[in-house]
């Protein structure tokens, strides 16, 4: 959950309000040709309120600073209509010039009707702006950003009892562009407070997805415990490049030698870890259009040495290959090596997906577990639509291999019915291995034990119901717009199917199909309420249940926005976005044979 309003100096709010100032006042356009304008701040006013228009053309921005260049970025300004308005920090430019000298394609053919342009009588200073949530969809107990559009979670690391998460970032509009290095901190994985930007677009590029890890030892010579952070610099090309923190990862610093690693090839999203086995570090690299994993090794995290490559032919490959990971677990007293490979597109359901392969990794290669004809199986991390660039938390206390992924799919993250901000992020999990019917090894997901502090009232506690062709209904909390969480034990006779479904007034539903005949489940979204955005969003997503005696669990967090399912043992994961036109009310249990029902519990969940 986040407290929306607290955070005043570093968001704006959709449609903000500005306070003391007057539209336009401070502010002076000049019109040098149909596409191209000077807009010069000569009042006073925290922040430049920059009007959008989603459905417009990106206009390059050029931050011009007492006629230098400072940094050049990228807004969708108004054509013809405002529909929000972000922000432009001035604070570090405070007593200086301050010009912006932007290119807008607005296919206009003289100044006269480039003059016509809805943006130019609505930029606005400012000294603060009203956050308080416009949205109807936005989470209640998610991770989002307040404003923007967001899409991978990076750099996440523990320390001193915080839990820092960063994401990938566009503070200048709601689509992808201008990607920059949010941040976010929590002291317990549900309660999110918004951080100053972490690391922004620079010379070598905008800052892609990486990863972050405290260097114990001062290896990189930052100093002992530096927050040292490893990213993607990304321009024509793409480079991978370093930076630190001294603060704990309030801000960083960048390394002057950056790029510290090039290839000739596309490559991307650098993760790692120190191995106090073999006393240096471990990187992973996703060689993204090659598909494969590279593996490199590092003293210092400056100078890096290939020593393998994973994947290339392996696992699913419709897709170019992102955002790795690599951890051990343990499993029967035994350590086995996970290793994550986000894909796009090429996921089981369509769009996006989060892929792993369980093995050994000896600090310089990787080899993956095989099935019983001696093949690499592909496995999933999550059988919805909605979890993606799933990565994992560094030094996380007590040896937790805690995980968060980005809630929304590539084929229509910039779709989705929201505007004020786009895109959140998956509850966090827990990870653990399990042996499955097959003999393979696979990878447990449980919600992290922090989500139990969201309960607010019990509703329901281990009620049973007898499922049957007559479908038994119970009323889902109203609270809170109708968020909460439940969980209930499905056992069918006879390989009868049973049916949960969740309803509304307005006939929009949700239905979960449990089918003990192939050990699946299922999860219609079909009926679940607006859909009409993309054509890909309607879906029918389905996940093993890794049973075979009838038997299945369900535990499910229902968000104003999504759904999030699990097996209560964690064996499967189903994550989905939806946007009923109002809150479902309705849970109701129906079998096509003879079915039980048992443990149901409901519980409504706090909001802010």
């Amino acid at each position: 959950m986040m407290n929306l309003r607290k955070y005043m100096l570093i968001a704006p709010a959709l449609l903000a309000t500005s306070l003391g100032v007057s539209a336009g006042e401070g502010v002076k356009v000049e019109h040098l040709g149909a596409n191209n304008t000077l807009v010069r701040i000569d009042g006073d006013g925290r922040y430049l309120m920059m009007p959008v228009q989603e459905s417009t053309a990106d206009a390059k921005v050029n931050l011009l600073v007492d006629g230098k260049l400072d940094r050049t970025f990228y807004v969708r300004l108004a054509k013809s209509k405002v529909d929000y308005s972000v922000p432009l920090d001035l604070e570090p430019y405070k007593g200086h010039n301050v010009v912006l000298e932007i290119s807008a394609n607005h296919d206009r053919s003289s100044v006269r009707e480039a003059k016509e342009g809805a943006c130019w009588n609505s930029f606005t200073l400012t000294d603060s702006f009203d956050t308080t949530n416009t949205e109807k969809y936005r989470p209640a107990f998610h991770h989002t950003p307040l404003y923007g559009w967001m899409n991978d979670p990076n750099g996440m690391f523990y320390k001193d009892g915080v839990w820092h998460l960063y994401y990938q970032w566009n503070p200048y509009g709601s689509k992808w562009q201008n990607m920059t290095w949010g941040h976010s901190s929590s002291t317990d994985l549900i309660n999110w407070k918004h951080e100053p930007t972490a690391i922004e677009p620079d010379g070598i590029g905008t800052i892609f997805s990486g990863s972050c890890a405290i260097d114990t030892e001062n290896t990189a010579g930052f100093g002992k415990d530096a927050v040292i952070a490893l990213y993607t610099s990304a321009n024509t090309s793409q480079m991978q490049s370093l930076a630190h923190s001294e603060n704990n990862g309030e801000s960083f610093t960048k390394y002057p030698g950056n790029p510290v690693f090039t290839l000739e090839t596309e490559a991307r999203d650098p993760n790692m870890f120190w191995n106090a086995d073999t006393n240096q570090w471990n990187i992973m690299l996703a060689h993204a259009l090659d598909k494969e994993i590279l593996f490199l090794t590092s003293p210092d995290l400056k100078t890096w040495t290939l020593q393998s490559s994973f994947g290339k032919g392996e696992g699913a490959q419709d897709g170019v290959w992102e955002c790795p990971d690599l951890f051990p677990l343990n499993i029967n007293g035994k350590k086995k090596w996970v290793l994550l490979v986000n894909l796009n597109p090429g996921g089981p359901f369509g769009g996006s997906a989060t892929q792993y392969f369980v093995g050994d990794f000896d600090g310089k290669t990787f080899t993956a577990d095989t099935d019983a004809n001696g093949k690499i199986p592909t496995k999933w991390m999550d059988f919805g639509k909605d979890n993606y660039a799933t990565v994992t938390w560094s030094d996380a206390p007590d040896n937790r291999r805690t995980a968060i992924g980005w809630m929304s799919n590539w084929q229509y993250a910039a779709d989705v019915p929201t505007m004020q901000y786009r895109s959140a992020n998956t509850l966090p999990r827990e990870l653990s291995l399990f042996e499955g019917i097959d003999g393979q090894i696979y990878l447990a997901s449980t919600p992290s034990p922090e989500t139990l502090k969201l309960r607010d009232m019990t509703l329901v506690k281990g009620k049973n119901i007898n499922a049957s062709k007559k479908a038994s209904s119970v009323k889902l909390p109203a609270a809170n717009n109708g968020i909460c969480e439940v969980a209930f034990d499905i056992e069918s006779k006879n390989n009868a199917k049973v049916f949960v479904t969740l309803s509304n007034s307005k006939n929009e539903k949700v239905v979960i199909t449990y089918n003990p005949a192939d050990n699946t489940i299922a999860f219609d979204r079909t009926q679940a309420g607006i859909s009409d955005f993309s054509q890909d969003f309607p879906a029918v997503t389905v996940s093993p249940t890794f049973t075979k005696d009838g038997k299945t669990s369900v535990r499910m967090f229902i968000d104003h926005s999504s759904i999030e399912m699990f097996a209560k043992d964690g064996k499967y994961a189903m994550t989905n976005l939806v946007f009923p036109n109002e809150p479902y009310s309705t849970l109701s249990f129906s079998s096509e044979g003879n079915a039980k029902i048992t443990n149901l519990e409901i519980y409504s969940l706090k909001a802010n």
